[in-house]
Order: structure tokens, then sequence, then C-alpha cells
């Protein structure tokens, strides 16, 4: 079963590249991701917790079968409202090899709060036997690595089509997705209404998950993001009294000056 969900999950990327090989893949780019109202967009934007915390239940259902996360570790999840508790519990659930011990000798614990997401696959021979081929992306910085950004991820979510348009043939093995440049993807649909269950009671659809998962993972592309921002509108804050300031002492200073 996780050798098909890995398989239905390849790398879209070699998906791509295969395509420059055929005309019909790479017939037209798709088109650009319409532009959504992000919480976290503009200079004041901030995360949604509770749907970025949605967006992690996503991803530990659905995607972390095949792609990794190891830029982020347990304790981060601290910023996106997780209680030190649920942090262990959630770190608890893997295994961990350590060491070595004072026998010299490596050894299996369970997960702690400092340690990264672990990768589904122990090397990248054995993602790629499990994929076809394929090398399942870390989808750490997926929302910095793709032009468009949180924008384009939530049209690839949402842009799987049960059928190509007429008159396009369908390509054995391959999916047609409208935002996916030239269209046909290795990777599966991996969203439905569903799949997963919200403890929140919100609906899981399509769009829903799509969106949540999308907001947890530009918060870990960016998990400082919020505090950055908040530096920037100090630092332009405190600037701009400084000019009025040194405008004032400047008035001071020349105001007894005759010219």
């Amino acid at each position: 079963m996780r050798a098909l969900r890995c398989l239905l999950g390849a790398l879209a990327g070699a998906a791509f590249a295969a395509g420059l090989a055929s005309p019909a893949l790479a017939a037209k780019d798709a088109p650009t991701p319409p532009s959504q109202n992000w919480s976290f967009g503009g200079v004041f934007g901030t995360f949604d917790r509770a749907s970025a915390q949605r967006g992690l239940l996503v991803y530990k259902q659905v995607c972390a079968s095949c792609h990794g996360l190891k830029r982020v570790a347990y304790r981060n999840l601290a910023a996106i409202g997780l209680s030190d508790d649920e942090i262990r519990a959630l770190a608890a659930e893997i295994v961990v090899v350590d060491g070595p011990n004072d026998d010299g000798e490596m050894y299996e614990r369970p997960g702690r709060p400092s340690d990264r997401f672990r990768s589904p696959f122990p090397n990248e021979k054995a993602a790629r036997a499990a994929n076809n081929g394929a090398y399942p992306v870390d989808l750490s910085l997926i929302t910095k690595a793709r032009m468009g950004g949180a924008d384009y991820l939530y049209a690839l979510l949402t842009g799987y089509r049960d059928e190509p348009p007429p008159g396009v043939q369908p390509m054995e093995g391959m999916h047609w997705n409208e935002y996916f440049p030239g269209h046909w993807i290795a990777m599966a649909r991996p969203l439905y209404d569903d799949v997963v269950e919200y403890p929140d009671g919100t609906k899981a659809t399509t769009e829903q998950m799509a969106w949540d998962v999308t907001t947890f993972l530009a918060w870990a592309s960016q998990p400082y993001l919020e505090q950055q921002r908040q530096i920037g509108v100090r630092a332009i804050l405190f600037l701009l009294v400084l000019a009025g300031l040194t405008y004032a002492v400047k008035r001071r200073v020349w105001a007894d000056v005759k010219h």
C-alpha cells in the first residue's frame, strides 16, 4: 500500500523533465494561477494558526508517505499554536536511530521535540526505487522554490481534471492538471473530499484541504516571516521618527541664519 501511495506521489519535476522530450507534454505552459487572499499576504499579514494546524494534519496523513520536511523540527510547531504536550506526542510517533552509546553502538529511541521531521525514505536510491525512478521533492521550501509560491501550490492541488480537454490524447501513467507546466503530471491527485477528518469540525473539502496544507507549507518555508515583518515595520517607524527629528534639529540650528 505504501509503495502504491508513493508511486502516486511521484516527483512532479521528473514528470516535467520527461515532458521536455515529448511535444505533447510541452504543448504550452500552464496558465498563471489565480491570486488568492492569503492571511499571510501583505506587509501586516500573519499565518492563520487554525488553518496551519489543519494543514499539518493533511501533510501527515496525505503527503508525508512520500515527501519529507527535513528543515522543520517538531519544536518549531509551537509557532503555529501546538502545545508542548502535543509536540512531544507528535515527535514520539517516530523512531530515531541515535548514538553511538557508551558501547559504541547505535540505538533506537522515540523522537524528541528537537528532532526534525523524518524523511519517508532512508536515502535517495530507496526513494527512487519506490517511485518508479522519480525522487519526491522535500516540501520544506516548496512555496519559495516555485514561481507563484502559495498561489501555484494551491492551484496545482486543485487543478486536477479527470480527463484532458477534448482533442488531447490521454497519456498512460500521467494526469492532467490545469496549472502544471505542460499540464501532464506524474503525481496523481492527492486530495479528495473527506480524505482526512478535521478534529475541529471543519468540512474537509478538496479546496479546504489544499488551502490548509498550502498555509502550513508556506509557514514551513518562511517560519520567521512574521517576526521579520515586525522588525521591518519597527525599523521603518524608527527611520521616520529619526528623519523628523533630524529635520526639526536642522530647522532649529539654521533658524537664525540670514539668507
